[in-house]
């Protein structure tokens, strides 16, 4: 009996190492299949596009409300009533018109009686000229004679220039803004009557940032959207730039004018001041998206047979989501413009919207043509789910 027993326990024995020896021939084999799954090279999903040639422009954009580079009150320089009211708010006139009209028999009467005086002196001037030249009276009365005479011109003059002043006239051309008085109101000298603004053309100040004194110059172009007016860019330039800087503001004025021929502008207009301060037609440009960084130390990913490869890039102009490039990359380079933040250093890549690498920048697909990144990675979760069932 014990020998039989000897013999049952050491076949039990051998029934667990043999067990044993298979469960860990399992476990390598699992170990091993799961190296190899990590060992399998990962190609990561992104978007790219082509460094292309296109237009860079550079600009400033502002606010500011618009006003007329030429603006008269015009102001009474005599007292009366107002008898008559030749103009109304919104009629253009032109400079010298008739506005208004005020009473006027003080201002006659006074040049009357001036030029009645005027006759008389001049009559005796001739008198009393002809008597000095015959030597019949001295110099003294004769001078005397004379400064009457100056006097009474002078005196003719005036009564005429109050004569004038009854009749309100513009001072500059443009268009009646305000119409201050109404038909019989008592004016007193100093009163404002009319506003006139000149809009051709109209002027909108912009404060301005130092940083960008040496980049704005009178006559550049400047466009100019308006609220009132939407849908429509109206066109100008720059007419004078400060040459001062606000130290409290740390900022320049810079006014740009704006000719408008069908008369919509007008004063007090809220404008966007659109400056264009560089314009380079043929410039090589990558989007602004592609950009790890920018500055002195700008640099992008390119993809290079599958693979991505860090550029540094030297930069230009940087506008309207584009980036001038000056050097560091050439024309047609596929650079990732999404996903590069999980990229490294020759990491394996695949671009799912390529593009023939001379293709532009415009020539990538929409978006709703480009196959989603995550189908890629789906299906990898797919094929590990099925290999660990």
């Amino acid at each position: 009996m014990q020998e039989i027993a000897k013999k049952s326990g050491r076949r039990y024995a051998q029934s667990i190492l043999i067990v044993l020896t298979l469960l860990l021939t399992a476990c390598g084999r699992e170990d091993k299949s799961k190296q190899e799954d990590s060992d399998a090279v990962v190609e990561l999903p992104v978007e790219a596009s082509a460094i292309s040639r296109s237009v860079m422009q550079a600009s400033f954009q502002g606010t500011a409300s618009l006003e007329a580079e030429a603006v008269a009150q015009v102001v009474s320089k005599s007292s009366g009533v107002i008898l008559q009211i030749l103009v109304e708010e919104g009629d253009r006139v032109s400079a010298g018109a008739l506005l208004a009209r005020l009473e006027s028999d003080r201002q006659r009467l006074s040049l009357a009686q001036a030029q009645a005086n005027w006759r008389k002196v001049e009559n005796d001037f001739k008198r009393q000229t002809e008597l000095f030249n015959r030597k019949l009276i001295g110099s003294e009365a004769f001078e005397r004679v004379k400064f009457d005479v100056e006097t009474q011109r002078a005196n003719l003059d005036i009564a005429q220039l109050e004569l004038s002043y009854t009749a309100i006239r513009a001072p500059i051309s443009g268009v009646i803004s305000q119409r201050l008085v109404k038909l019989g109101n008592q004016i007193q000298i100093g009163q404002s009557l009319f506003r006139i603004d000149d809009f051709d053309p109209l002027e909108a100040r912009v404060a301005v940032p130092e940083r960008e004194m040496q980049s704005i110059k009178p006559g550049q172009d400047a466009q100019m959207l308006v609220d009132a007016i939407s849908g429509e860019v109206f066109i100008g330039k720059v007419a004078r730039v400060s040459p001062i800087v606000d130290p409290k503001t740390g900022t320049f004025e810079v006014v740009t004018q704006f000719q408008d021929a069908s008369a919509r502008l007008r004063s007090g207009m809220f404008g966007r001041i659109n400056i264009v301060t560089a314009i380079k037609p043929d410039s090589l440009v990558v989007p602004r998206s592609a950009l790890l960084s920018e500055g002195s130390d700008a640099a992008v990913f390119v993809v290079e047979k599958g693979k991505a490869h860090r550029k540094t890039l030297k930069l230009g102009l940087i506008a309207d989501g584009k980036a001038e490039v000056l050097s560091g990359a050439a024309e047609g380079d596929l650079v990732i413009t999404l996903g590069q933040n999980a990229v490294r250093e020759g990491s394996e890549v695949k671009v799912v919207n390529a593009a023939p690498a001379e293709a532009s920048v415009a020539a990538v697909p929409p978006a709703a043509a480009i196959p989603p990144a995550a189908t890629d990675v789906d299906k990898r979760q797919a094929d590990a789910d099925s290999k660990q069932n």
